[in-house]
């Protein structure tokens, strides 16, 4: 064992977090895995506080691989609203149902986990170490910047060459001994002590042999990625209310919030209003809603509200035709709706409900 791997487990042992809910010693041995993989991808991109309570949520409602192999997509998606990347959640419910068809567990090698959707060689190396205990390297963001910062590796790792030189080192320091206990301290470190700003290095086992440490590099490692003004694009959304329901769409299983239900969305105001001329009476008035910014990771979406309430006029029998044709329906306005919804879903929802129409 090398001495970098000793001081990490060093200090897990000390203060390493050894009670997150997929690690506590009353689940099941067989059970396992499925625990880690399921925590594994929920924290692709995620912080352990924003995960606990989803996680928590989906182990009461699938509390096997069977349970959400057996499940519906809209199922998982609504327990999966509000926490993002939402490819992660369809990723999961495909991959549960493959895993369950094919092996009724979760596969005990790598290569095999690699194949599956929404699982990558650290998720993957993650899961062959935390639940199988075979050492795996992992390379998440928590564990790119300790690495980064203890052999200062310049340049961005969304680069192959950088990544491939954080690759090497996270494999050159990977215990064979205790690795699910390594691969969870290092991500610790990277979580709690390494962080991104105001880091705590004098609270680090690994800060004397620190290369950024001892250079005073901290600040500038890992270096960000090149900084790019993102677009800004357009959505007009039409929320039709008729009394205490409002009427959403599933959106294409592919995409942004591919498989979640939404408004009817539209690129232009000139076709909002084409919509609503050819699906419901043009003596209604379309109500306008103050505009919001929703960002993804490579884009700004500034979203325009419309709000058009029916109250007792007869909709067309177009708009009728178009509900029984297509994924789309009505839903009451007030409670908790059982299926995948976005954030800024949730909130135009949230907003229509406090309305007075």
């Amino acid at each position: 064992m090398s001495k970098f791997s000793q001081e990490v487990l060093t200090w897990y042992d000390k203060f390493g977090r050894k009670s997150l809910p997929w690690k506590v010693k009353s689940i099941p041995k067989k059970d396992r895995p499925y625990h880690i993989w399921l925590s594994e991808v929920m924290l692709q991109q995620t912080q352990v506080t924003t995960v606990i309570p989803y996680y928590q949520k989906f182990i009461a409602s699938f509390p096997n691989l069977q349970s959400l192999a057996s499940a519906s997509q809209d199922d998982v998606l609504a327990h999966w609203s509000g926490l993002g990347y939402y490819a992660r959640g369809r990723n999961l419910h495909k991959t549960a149902v493959s895993m369950w068809d094919d092996y009724q567990a979760i596969p005990e090698d790598f290569e095999t986990l690699l194949a599956l959707p929404g699982i990558g060689p650290s998720t993957a190396g993650a899961i062959m170490a935390q639940a199988f205990k075979q050492s795996y390297p992992i390379l998440d963001g928590n564990v790119k910047r300790v690495l980064a910062r203890y052999f200062a590796v310049d340049g961005w790792y969304g680069v192959s060459a950088v990544a491939k030189k954080l690759w090497a080192h996270s494999k050159e320091v990977t215990p064979q001994d205790r690795v699910d206990d390594y691969t969870q301290a290092i991500m610790d470190i990277g979580a709690l002590v390494c962080k991104r700003s105001k880091p705590l290095c004098k609270d680090c086992p690994l800060h004397k042999k620190c290369k950024a440490f001892k250079t005073d590099r901290i600040s500038e490692l890992p270096h960000s990625k090149p900084k790019k003004n993102k677009p800004v694009k357009q959505a007009y959304v039409l929320c039709v209310l008729d009394k205490q329901t409002v009427y959403l769409q599933q959106r294409p299983p592919t995409g942004i919030w591919g498989g979640l239900w939404s408004f009817p969305e539209f690129s232009a105001q000139e076709y909002l209003n084409e919509y609503v001329e050819d699906n419901f009476s043009s003596e209604l008035e379309l109500i306008i809603l103050d505009s919001f910014r929703h960002t993804f990771s490579h884009y700004h979406l500034d979203i325009h509200p419309h709000v058009l309430q029916l109250s007792d006029k007869i909709r067309t029998s177009k708009h009728t035709r178009q509900i029984q044709d297509s994924p789309a329906k009505y839903f009451p306005l007030q409670g908790e709706l059982e299926v995948g919804i976005a954030a800024p879903v949730k909130r135009l929802l949230e907003d229509l409900s406090q309305l007075d129409l």
